[in-house]
């Protein structure tokens, strides 16, 4: 009797009760509702969010539900647009944290988009792309804002049932999307995609698309293929990319990645084969690929602004907030870390 009232009365730490209650107001409607009362508001237009320029970082300004409504009102929309909200976490003291996108029309909406410029003016702030502003926002304003253009893109493609063309409904909390007539449930997904640091073991292997930035370079990344283990990924993409065969790999972390649609970052260090280092570059995937000695690389990461460092042939590294970039870190402060066995 004593061992079942000790565990039925034990302290929760604050990450279960947080996630318990985050737990609910998914499952509640009535209590998610509930929560909006005392929540907080991060507002998007067409997948932008708004941002506040603060010195040399942008800020997400937050709303409090009166002042939503009273904005809602202004432009002459229903407040009933509060509905498209999504939730996207909460903080410690339970304060619910959503989200709502002021510029997408919802199927479930009679509400129009409002207008962009008239909304910034009002906001005192700019709706920026997030690709542009992520580095430069703190890390809890990146992770939310991140994790609401995700929901918000997923629910805005699938407002209709891919099995009956009717129009989904989404729950208070925008954790899942039901079909009325089939009772068909759909839930925000992510594309798993691995990004591998190669070793040969005193250089790493990084490479560039057309599409990156002029001069950086970064791990190896892709699609994982349906059917595929996450070993089996690693060795098809580095295969196809730099015609390269890893020996040994072994995981290091990873990210929600809110580009382009949502994708879990899955990151590994790789070495290759003893005597095969030779890269072919598929100039499908790549633009150029090659090995890098650990004082350039750490030279790379030293630099405290390498957006200003392109000049004569000077690379530079994704920025910190980057899995791609922890990876890389990882391996200039162990460069033996991925030689353990695969």
């Amino acid at each position: 009797m004593w061992r079942k009232s000790f565990w039925s009365y034990r302290l929760l730490s604050t990450y279960v009760t947080k996630s318990r209650y985050l737990f609910e107001l998914k499952e509640d409607d009535d209590a998610c509702k509930k929560a909006q009362q005392t929540g907080a508001f991060y507002l998007f237009h067409s997948l932008a969010p708004l941002l506040q320029k603060s010195e040399h970082q942008y800020q997400a300004p937050q709303h409090s539900l009166l002042e939503l409504e009273r904005l809602l009102a202004k432009f002459g929309q229903d407040t009933q647009r509060i509905e498209d909200s999504v939730l996207i976490g909460c903080s410690e003291q339970h304060e619910a944290w959503f989200a709502l996108d002021l510029g997408l029309n919802s199927s479930s909406s009679i509400n129009a988009s409002l207008q962009k410029q008239e909304m910034e003016t009002e906001l005192k702030g700019s709706f920026m792309e997030l690709r542009k502003a992520l580095f430069q926002l703190n890390t809890k304003d990146a992770s939310l804002l991140s994790t609401a253009q995700a929901l918000l893109r997923w629910h805005d493609g699938h407002q209709f049932c891919s099995r009956s063309g009717q129009p989904t409904k989404k729950n208070m909390a925008g954790s899942k999307r039901v079909c009325p007539s089939n009772k068909i449930i759909y839930y925000p997904q992510m594309a798993p995609v691995v990004i591998t640091l190669v070793s040969d073991g005193t250089r790493c292997l990084l490479a560039r698309q057309s599409s990156f930035p002029k001069g950086m370079y970064s791990a190896l990344a892709g699609f994982c293929d349906i059917g595929e283990s996450l070993e089996e990924a690693v060795r098809r993409e580095v295969a196809e990319e730099v015609g390269l065969e890893v020996e040994r790999l072994q995981y290091s972390a990873s990210q929600h990645w809110p580009f382009p649609n949502s994708s879990l970052m899955i990151a590994c260090h790789a070495t290759v084969k003893s005597g095969q280092t030779e890269i072919q570059v598929n100039l499908r995937e790549l633009e150029a690929a090659g090995w890098f000695s650990h004082d350039e690389v750490a030279t790379a990461l030293r630099r405290n602004n390498p957006y200003t460092q392109q000049q004569n042939g000077t690379f530079w590294l994704p920025p910190k907030l980057a899995i791609a970039h922890q990876l890389i870190k990882e391996w200039v402060e162990k460069p033996n870390c991925s030689t353990l066995p695969a």
